[in-house]
């Protein structure tokens, strides 16, 4: 019994990149490839990694007479849907079809237009050509796998509305959406999704018959939970429960349950809408970001195990550069930026312009979540320090992320992401990405950051195999990123995972990919034969 404090929007793996999906999902499916908890690129759905050396990769020449790499890989041979219906290239194909469809509203975009065709070999092998050669070359990063057989129907009938159809939300128990270890049997949204033993599973048989995942989006209700035994444990990937919380609740209740601490790639921040003609001016950005106490509230809220972010790349990540523009706790220079920016005291203290117009924003999050509720009011309460006045808009998960952010329907909002390692932010920052209905709300520039420079420099990192030259490309992104300040960078996560102490193989990546990926792994100490 898994509690975690989101609901995903939808279970269709090409679709609303959330946590509380890939987390659901790890259990039920397998990505082409993915990253270990060594951070190491290994495959997981194909059998080898496409090199240069084993021949699998190979250097084309494109009709554009540009360089491009041809890719080939093999599914793993006894991968089969739950239904037992065979994971063939007919996937990989419907799949790639999906994909290219401007509508069709998938989470990378750029994947499928970087893909110039994918040839299928037999039923489970197939070549992939991109029109670039990149460092990440034999990564498919979000190449998620449909089930041919029972999607493409639903697509064919109405391209435009697909993502409305899609039988992960119509039809979310149907055996054949799913080829992991689990597969979905009952899903009640807002509430709970059980998942059973598959039993076309290709590997390892699993510990456990039955898992379910209850969604208590109140962090007190998670813990108290909990303690009554209705949940088992706390997943740490997207937990509401700081690092210092975790321990401190474990120690009041000593020898029953156990933490894990695992640092990761998880940058908490302040994603600003730049369209808003407020936050467009950078140095209202500036202010706020100055205003924020953040080496305070680190210490103060998370014991100081979550460090103050300046970029969105993590210390952990050999390509982080600490030689950045850094933004020191300052409301004296933050109030001056503001009187620069045309934002003068009113007599209730709250800033004007000189047409009257207040200095008003929104700032939402997912609600239930203690820790960031929290740390919301003491932003709150620190803004209105500098005569910024903000409103609390929060929301369900499902709602936050599934609609309103993917629509752009937001003024600030506090929430994390979470990569790779070395992950380019193509979708998160690149000018091409910002999500519209144009090309069916796809993309992840959800703040609407349009910079030349930033789409140069990831263009150049993507296509620059020499490590050196590389990190120097790194460090400029970054520089610029500090210097353009497109959102707030506030924290590098810790994730706390709260464990029943009979409870083995769990294991933190501290990156994208879910533990649940490697669930097959998880056992019961206590078992018979374990």
């Amino acid at each position: 019994m898994i509690g975690i404090s989101q609901f995903p929007p939808t279970l269709n793996p090409d679709l609303d990149e959330t946590l509380a999906k890939a987390y659901v999902l790890g259990m039920a499916r397998r990505p082409l490839t993915a990253y270990d908890a060594n951070w190491q690129l290994i495959c997981m759905l194909c059998t080898e990694l496409p090199s240069f050396e084993n021949g699998l990769a190979e250097r084309v020449t494109l009709p554009d007479g540009k360089e491009g790499v041809s890719l080939t890989y093999r599914l793993q041979p006894k991968a089969t849907w739950g239904d037992g219906v065979p994971v063939s290239t007919e996937d990989v194909l419907f799949t790639y079809e999906v994909g290219r469809d401007p509508l069709s509203g998938v989470n990378n975009a750029e994947l499928y237009r970087r893909i110039v065709k994918i040839e299928a070999k037999d039923a489970k092998t197939f070549t992939v050509t991109e029109n670039r050669v990149d460092y990440q070359y034999q990564a498919l990063p979000d190449f998620e796998l449909l089930p041919a057989h029972l999607e493409r129907r639903v697509f064919e009938s109405d391209r435009r509305n697909y993502r409305f159809h899609t039988l992960y939300d119509t039809d979310p128990t149907d055996p054949g959406l799913y080829f992991g270890p689990y597969r979905v049997s009952e899903l009640v949204p807002g509430s709970r999704i059980v998942l059973v033993r598959n039993p076309t599973w290709w590997g390892h048989r699993p510990g456990f018959d039955r898992i379910v995942v209850s969604v208590v989006e109140n962090t007190a209700a998670l813990e108290a939970n909990l303690l009554a035994g209705s949940i088992d444990m706390i997943a740490g990937e997207f937990s509401p429960i700081a690092v210092d919380q975790a321990l401190a609740f474990a120690a009041r209740h000593p020898g029953r349950f156990t933490v894990l601490v695992k640092p990761g790639l998880n940058f908490e921040h302040v994603a600003t809408n730049l369209d808003n003609p407020i936050l467009a001016d950078l140095r209202v950005r500036q202010a706020l970001l100055m205003a924020i106490d953040r080496k305070g509230i680190s210490e103060e809220m998370y014991a100081g195990k979550q460090p103050v972010a300046d970029t969105f790349v993590h210390p952990l990540d050999w390509v982080h550069t600490d030689d950045v523009r850094h933004y020191p706790y300052d409301p004296t220079a933050a109030r001056a930026l503001l009187d620069a920016a045309g934002w003068h005291p009113a007599p209730d203290g709250i800033r004007v312009n000189a047409s009257g117009k207040r200095l008003s924003l929104d700032l939402s999050t997912t609600s239930g979540n203690r820790g960031r509720e929290l740390l919301e009011q003491i932003l709150q309460s620190e803004w209105r320090q500098v005569g910024v006045e903000v409103h609390l808009r929060n929301q369900p998960a499902r709602v936050l992320f599934g609609d309103t952010l993917r629509h752009r329907d937001f003024d600030m909002s506090l929430f994390a992401w979470v990569s790779a390692p070395e992950n380019v932010p193509r979708s998160t920052l690149f000018s091409d990405e910002i999500p519209t209905a144009a090309n069916g709300w796809s993309g992840q520039n959800l703040i609407g950051y349009r910079n030349p420079e930033a789409d140069r420099l990831i263009s150049a990192i993507e296509r620059t195999l020499d490590r050196d030259k590389r990190a120097l490309l790194w460090h400029q992104l970054q520089r610029l990123y500090a210097d353009t300040l497109p959102e707030l960078p506030l924290f590098f996560r810790a994730d706390a995972y709260i464990l029943p102490r009979w409870l083995e193989g769990v294991t933190p990546t501290g990156h994208l990919y879910m533990s649940t990926l490697w669930i097959e792994n998880w056992r019961d100490a206590g078992a018979p034969g374990n």
